[in-house]
């Protein structure tokens, strides 16, 4: 739907400094748990036992909805939420593992294996603070739209002569 001659759409909500700080959180800790859950496959590629496919897949679904979030969709705040959940519990599970491989008779990974274990403890508070920013931005409500008449309100949409005019 495009707008009525004369119609501006405005989303007041979006224009907050507090959902700017929110909306950019979400993206940054999204790409981090990416470059988290990445340096984790690559470390240790071979180990994953058939897993990596599942850990590629999620890195592409955390860029995509990093990009969606970046262009102010709501929507995907909730996936993200249910994702970073998930992975949190997993790395919660798979961080004990790897600190127990580092020991001498186990195949070595790319990456030492303690610090594989230190890079999924990271993923665990970096996932619980995604959850939290992606709630608080599902609840800043940024899709209200506004329509404003563009005749009669100024750029702020206060009612009154425009600048322009006089």
């Amino acid at each position: 739907m495009g707008e009525s001659p004369g119609v501006e759409i405005r989303h007041p909500n979006r224009e907050t400094a507090a959902a700017k700080a929110t909306k950019a959180a979400v993206v940054l800790l999204l790409l981090v748990s990416a470059a988290l859950v990445t340096l984790i496959v690559v470390g240790g590629w071979r180990e994953l036992q058939g897993a990596q496919g599942v850990a590629i897949a999620w890195v592409i679904v955390y860029l995509l909805i990093a990009f969606y979030v970046s262009r102010w969709s709501r929507g995907v705040l909730p996936v993200a939420s249910g994702l970073a959940i998930l992975l949190a519990v997993l790395a919660a599970v798979a961080a004990p593992s790897w600190f127990d491989r580092d020991k001498p008779g186990f195949d070595e990974p790319a990456l030492p294996p303690g610090l594989i274990g230190l890079l999924c403890l990271l993923l665990i508070p970096v996932s619980l603070l995604l959850i939290a920013f992606a709630m608080r931005g599902f609840s800043q409500r940024w899709n209200v739209e506004v329509e404003i008449p563009a005749a009669g309100y100024d750029e702020t949409g206060r009612l009154g002569p425009s600048p322009a005019a006089g």
